[in-house]
């Protein structure tokens, strides 16, 4: 499912306009968005839970030439299946 396919379905499932679900949509990734950004997690009960975890600093090897490389740190979202979503899942 594509971004455009959920607008679909959300459209649908609330009995509204493309453009309020799309809205809808884009403010919700926005709030998930604007708290990892603060490093905050994001709960969604029976859903799953969204996180920030830092990645160090590695060395690393160009696969072209072999020679060593330094991969930088990083920050990377991380997503925890609920306990809901796992069970459906694993039906």
């Amino acid at each position: 499912m594509n971004k455009q396919e959920l607008v679909d379905h959300i459209a649908s499932a609330t009995e509204s306009s493309k453009a309020v679900a799309a809205a809808a949509l884009e403010a919700a990734l926005e709030g998930i968005t604007e708290a990892l950004k603060k490093g905050d997690e994001v709960r969604l009960v029976g859903f799953g839970t969204f996180s920030v975890k830092q990645r160090a600093e590695t060395k690393g090897r160009n696969p072209s030439t072999g020679a060593e490389i330094t991969i930088p740190a990083s920050m990377n979202a991380r997503f925890k299946t609920g306990a809901s979503l796992k069970a459906v899942l694993n039906k």
